[in-house]
């Protein structure tokens, strides 16, 4: 509720206005409780009212470092590591206590730094998406960021745009509005500006209109009530908090993250207990478990996440794709089934006008192109006529070259009634140089046809000749409108058909190559299109692209949920549909458990982009489209497309990857230590050692972002199967160990090593083995031979090789703990990588050879989903001050 202190003149009382005082209010007393008028307000008194009641904001994208380095300290494990680290300091063991604290903090330090580089990343991503909203400000229409809304702002909305704030309406054109995300109705409500009377509940305020809501027909002017936090929508947004709700891909994280912690705790509980029953130290005992626990997590894993996000981002920015949101990248990976317009996806987009098919003997190809312009929505009237702000069927006819001939001073047009996506036409009232009135009308023959008489019976099969050979048709009638001065479309009616408007759109010379791409990445096409069935069909023909079936608009009305969602699966044509035609179409593919992405470009669409799982839109779209959409391509080709999706899904598999190697190499040398600690009567690294082990692996691999992925991982959505994880870790865990093992029996038996020996040789064959295991785990594939790393991941990772070997030879090895070894260990060393290498690849081969049940993947996107994505659209780059 607003709580804004209207000022109505200098030194007024304030007042309290709430929407629902409003709605009892009429327009004119609202206005002038507000301190507005029908002209809006002053430039001066918005600043003014903005400063007092601060942005009309739910959310803040600005990158802070607080919270990112405190999720990197609230890990439990790092805390207890940092207690130890000081008991030992206390202890009088320095060393060890030294060592510990360098590496938690250059650990700490290294996610950090990955992870607040990916959340700038994000700020800046979100600063270059505007959302704006028509105003009425110093008495003339501007656009305004959503952002600098206020209360006592007079906005005017039309179809498809997102309502900036709590609006009492002014006055309404057929307005409808989707208030789904509030009310949970799926029916659109009926608004008009007569206020209502008595106690109402929120959904029977029909005189005002909601934040978050959605125009789905009509248009309107209203003044702002509440913005903010004080709208109802804010209100509930704010109380779902800032973080947004995971996504199957966090979920996924979440549940491998158990995974993790029941093995650490199993591990950890019994390497303590293992170790006080042989007589141990308490505190050596608890150090050297709490560094196994440490050991068996990949603690970079978020930064590694966050990095794979942030450079998804760039590398789609440099295919001229904008991606608003980071979690938008996982959603259009996930996408497996896309539903996209025809005109400029499949077509060019360059509509061009090619003749006029007069029906009538008295009316020429000149004068039925000439009824077909005065019946456009471009004012003509001072002789010039821009094609810009046209749609592309008017646009194409005033540049046709017959235009030029048009003398406007013969054709005074005294009344129009604008196109709108339920009449599909347009008529107007023109008077001749004749002086005789005419009403004319133009749209679509589906819905000109009716309203005409006698129409000739060869019409049809002209119709069809011209949809089969792929042409747009635009139908003209008219009648005669003796003493007329305005009209409504009650008059479009008793028409004589004048002919038809032939225009041309041709499929892109590579469209069909960008469908093959989708159709390989396992995406299923689907068309919606505002035109005929029998033009949609030829353009798939010429395509090559199979339609399984087409469902027009009226066949979809006559349709039930369940019959739709039955003949969904066979469908790819879905002509002649209007804007809810399409939001119903994806919703019920949505609620088979699809992952729906639209693309569109027109004020029609925005609807349909509002509803979809990813919104997609071009950047020549209208602004509500672009406002609509979550990704915006700056090139409306389907190509460009792909390549969002296959980087979406080589994000997710090289997560995967690092996910495997981790819970392989780590388990497997978790599993080592634990046994030699009870075998051995030392222990057989120390938990620094451990601790640095873990950090130079995990530095090695957050190349692994940037790694190249095998085409077959990109060929369907991948979903997380923890089942999988763990099978992984049990197979190649233990060959990890056994590999130890054998290092186990090489230092004690061949060098009878002494304990800084051993803890040497160990932590040298670990390092190399997990490290250079990343080329085996990394694909399917036989490694470098038919699947090359990333130059990158290759020189980090024999990098860190080089370091891990390096390092206990140094002058710093006897400070860690370590004592120089023997060459001949070197060339053991060698020997065994090399079979532990080609015993992993056998492995690999046969664990892959299985066939492993895929988990049902359950859509998680509920309407908390839908509030936090439409939430931040009202977002500003700044800290939030509760007012």
């Amino acid at each position: 509720m607003s709580q804004l202190a209207t000022s109505r003149s200098a030194g007024a009382a304030a007042r309290v206005l709430t929407i629902e005082d409003a709605a009892r209010l009429t327009p004119e007393q609202t206005l002038k409780e507000l301190g507005s008028t029908n002209s809006g307000i002053a430039t001066a008194e918005a600043h003014r009212r903005l400063d007092e009641v601060g942005p009309n904001a739910l959310r803040t994208h600005k990158a802070s470092p607080w919270p990112v380095l405190w999720r990197q300290l609230r890990s439990p494990i790092l805390i207890l590591l940092v207690v130890t680290a000081g008991v030992s300091l206390f202890l009088g063991d320095a060393t060890n206590s030294t060592v510990i604290g360098v590496i938690l903090l250059a650990s700490v330090g290294m996610g950090f730094s990955n992870e607040f580089r990916a959340e700038r990343a994000a700020e800046a991503l979100h600063s270059r998406v505007t959302h704006t909203v028509v105003v009425l400000r110093d008495g003339a229409e501007c656009q305004i960021g959503v952002a600098d809304l206020v209360p006592g702002d007079v906005v005017r909305l039309a179809l498809g745009t997102v309502i900036p704030a709590d609006i009492r309406l002014l006055d309404s054109d057929g307005l409808l509005c989707d208030e789904s995300i509030l009310t949970g109705e799926s029916l659109p409500v009926d608004k008009l500006p007569a206020p209502v009377t008595g106690e109402s509940a929120l959904g029977d305020l029909s005189c005002c209109v909601f934040m978050g809501t959605v125009v789905q027909t009509g248009s309107c002017t209203g003044v702002v009530v509440a913005t903010g936090g004080q709208a109802e929508f804010g209100r509930i947004a704010l109380g779902l908090g800032e973080r947004h709700p995971q996504t199957e891909f966090q979920v996924g994280l979440k549940r491998f993250s158990y995974l993790l912690l029941q093995v650490a705790v199993v591990l950890t509980t019994l390497i303590f207990v293992a170790n006080l029953l042989l007589g141990r130290p308490l505190f050596d005992s608890l150090l050297f478990s709490l560094a196994i626990a440490v050991g068996i997590t990949p603690q970079l894993l978020p930064a590694v996440v966050s990095t794979c996000l942030a450079a998804g981002t760039r590398v789609l920015a440099r295919r001229q794709v904008l991606v608003k949101r980071l979690v938008c990248i996982e959603d259009l990976g996930d996408m497996d089934v896309l539903v996209t317009d025809k005109t400029g996806t499949l077509t060019e987009g360059r509509i061009s006008f090619t003749t006029a098919l007069p029906v009538r003997p008295e009316i020429t190809e000149a004068a039925l192109f000439t009824l077909g312009l005065v019946a456009t929505e471009a004012d003509y009237s001072h002789g010039v006529v821009s094609s810009a702000a046209q749609n592309p069927l008017d646009a194409a006819l005033w540049e046709a070259p017959r235009a030029r001939s048009f003398v406007p001073a013969d054709h005074h047009r005294l009344d129009i009634i604008p196109f709108d996506h339920r009449r599909r036409r347009t008529s107007a009232l023109v008077v001749g140089a004749d002086g005789n009135r005419v009403l004319v009308t133009k749209g679509s023959p589906e819905d000109v046809l009716p309203l005409c008489e006698h129409v000739p019976k060869e019409v049809q099969a002209l119709l069809d000749h011209e949809y089969d050979a792929g042409s747009r048709v635009i139908a003209v009638a008219s009648r005669t409108a003796v003493g007329m001065e305005s009209i409504d479309s009650a008059d479009e009616r008793s028409l004589v058909l004048d002919g038809f408007l032939v225009f041309l759109d041709k499929p892109k010379s590579n469209a069909k190559d960008s469908l093959l791409e989708l159709f390989d990445l396992g995406i299923t096409v689907k068309i919606a299109t505002g035109d005929n069935a029998r033009v949609a069909e030829k353009v798939c023909r010429d395509l090559g692209l199979k339609s399984g079936g087409t469902l027009t608009g009226a066949q979809i009305d006559a349709f039930s949920d369940a019959e739709l969602s039955a003949a969904l699966g066979e469908t790819g044509i879905f002509a002649r549909v209007s804007p809810e035609q399409k939001a119903r179409v994806i919703s019920l593919l949505r609620q088979q458990g699809r992952s729906v992405g639209f693309l569109g470009d027109g004020v029609n669409d925005a609807l349909a982009l509002h509803h979809a799982d990813v919104g997609i839109s071009v950047d020549s779209a209208t602004d509500v489209a672009k406002d609509a959409a979550d990704i915006v391509l700056m090139d409306k080709d389907l190509g460009v497309l792909a390549e969002g999706v296959r980087e979406g899904r080589r994000i997710f598999a090289n997560t995967i990857k690092y996910v495997l190697m981790g819970t392989s190499s780590n388990f497997g040398n978790m599993f080592s230590a634990a046994a030699a600690s009870v075998v051995l009567s030392f222990l057989p690294m120390l938990p620094g050692q451990i601790l640095l082990n873990n950090l130079l692996y995990d530095t090695g691999q957050l190349a692994i972002p940037g790694d190249r992925v095998d085409k077959e991982q990109l060929l369907a959505p991948s979903h997380w199967n923890i089942a999988f994880i763990r099978r992984f870790m049990l197979v190649f865990g233990p060959i990890s160990s056994l590999f130890d093992f054998a290092t186990f029996a090489l230092m004690l038996l061949a060098f009878h090593a002494v304990p800084g020996e051993f803890r040497a040789g160990w932590f040298i064959e670990s390092i190399a083995t997990q490290t250079l295991i990343i080329f085996a785990i990394r694909t399917r594939r036989v490694p470098f031979l038919r699947s090359r790393p990333s130059a990158g991941l290759l020189w980090a990772s024999l990098g860190v090789v080089i370091v891990g070997v390096l390092l206990p030879l140094s002058p710093v090895g006897s400070v860690l703990g370590f004592d120089p070894l023997p060459p001949f260990f070197f060339a053991a060393l060698l020997v065994m990588v090399v079979f532990y290498l080609v015993l992993v690849e056998t492995a690999k081969k046969w664990f892959f050879a299985r066939e492993f049940p895929v988990p049902v993947s359950s859509r998680l996107r509920g309407n908390s989903h839908r509030i936090h994505r439409r939430a931040a659209r009202f977002s500003v780059p700044r800290p939030l001050v509760p007012r």
